[in-house]
């Protein structure tokens, strides 16, 4: 794969686009934004996502979606979650065959199917797919610090070609046949990660944060388990790798989130100051899954409870604290 486009010019998909290009890559931007494109095409930044950051000169932008994908070998979505959908829909038609990656993470807003479902249903047979995820921050990528991910999809002829394209210089990419594990570990993460983060709010030190980490892991686990997410997955980078970058790192918007709450900010109020995070949206969806499968997730349902439906978060760690004492691990 030598052409690339990118549909999504925010700091994901500008960082991604970075690495193509390392990798010998042409690379095609599309967003929204004309200034942000004129940006990327006439000074080589991406000022508003990127600051600071030179993008190569194998990365151009366009404002269409049809001139971005027109000639692409590889094609990558990185627009957010709630999009996928009718973005998706508008470039089946233009496929011819051609297979799709994408780096979202969460699910289908209101129905709480996995994105690999929704693509399966839009664009039918023929086309592969694949989703690229794990422990990654944006600038970092962009900046060439060391980073792994996982390229997982039930192609492993697609997801090898995918890995190959991204794997360069300080960006491992590895390969994995598991979407359900994959997809399930970027979307559940960002919904542990506001939990730790208003703990972290409430300034209840470093053992608090570690077992909420581990006891998300657990949660993560028994709902894998259930909808037939390879354990591998979710203890590799997809899972517990996404989860703990996720949980403890302050570039994450999830984890701002919960700071803020922790601290004692309106979530509406919070929201607006950071911008699109994930895990508000995911929380619903994983308690719905939660709900329809009888896994108990407590630390999922106090997230949910203080996001959607006004749970003091304060109240919400006591309730944690307070449930009844049991083994760790379930005899099977």
């Amino acid at each position: 794969m030598s052409s690339a486009a990118i549909l999504g010019a925010g700091s994901w998909g500008s960082a991604l686009a970075i690495q193509l290009a390392r990798g010998g890559h042409e690379v095609t931007l599309w967003g929204r934004e004309p200034g942000l494109l004129d940006d990327v095409n006439q000074h080589h930044r991406n000022s508003r996502y990127l600051p600071g950051i030179d993008l190569p000169p194998a990365i151009t932008a366009r404002d269409t979606i049809e001139a971005a994908v027109a000639d692409a070998e590889l094609l990558l979505m990185a627009v957010p979650t709630f999009a996928f959908s009718d973005i998706l829909s508008v470039i089946s038609p233009m496929l011819a065959g051609r297979g799709v990656t994408w780096v979202c993470k969460g699910f289908e807003p209101g129905a709480g199917r996995f994105l690999h479902e929704v693509a399966a249903e839009q664009l039918g047979a023929g086309h592969p797919m694949a989703v690229l995820t794990g422990p990654s921050f944006a600038s970092e990528v962009a900046l060439d610090l060391p980073t792994a991910v996982t390229v997982a999809g039930p192609d492993p002829d697609y997801a090898e070609q995918v890995a190959k394209a991204f794997h360069s210089g300080n960006f491992r990419a590895y390969t994995s046949p598991d979407m359900i594990g994959a997809e399930l570990g970027g979307a559940i993460k960002n919904v542990f990660a506001i939990g730790t983060g208003i703990c972290d709010g409430l300034g209840l030190g470093d053992n608090a944060r570690a077992a909420l980490i581990t006891r998300g892991l657990a949660e993560m686990m028994r709902l894998g388990s259930v909808l037939g997410a390879r354990p591998e997955t979710l203890m590799g980078l997809a899972g517990m790798g996404d989860l703990v970058l996720t949980c403890t790192g302050d570039l994450s918007r999830n984890r701002r989130l919960g700071l803020a709450l922790g601290r004692g900010e309106p979530v509406q109020k919070a929201i607006s100051e950071i911008g699109v995070v994930e895990g508000v949206a995911a929380s619903i969806e994983v308690r719905r899954l939660a709900r329809a499968h009888s896994v108990k997730m407590p630390i999922s349902k106090q997230v949910h409870g203080i996001l959607h439906e006004g749970w003091d978060p304060e109240e919400g760690v006591r309730r944690l604290l307070a449930r009844e004492q049991k083994p760790e691990h379930h005899s099977h």
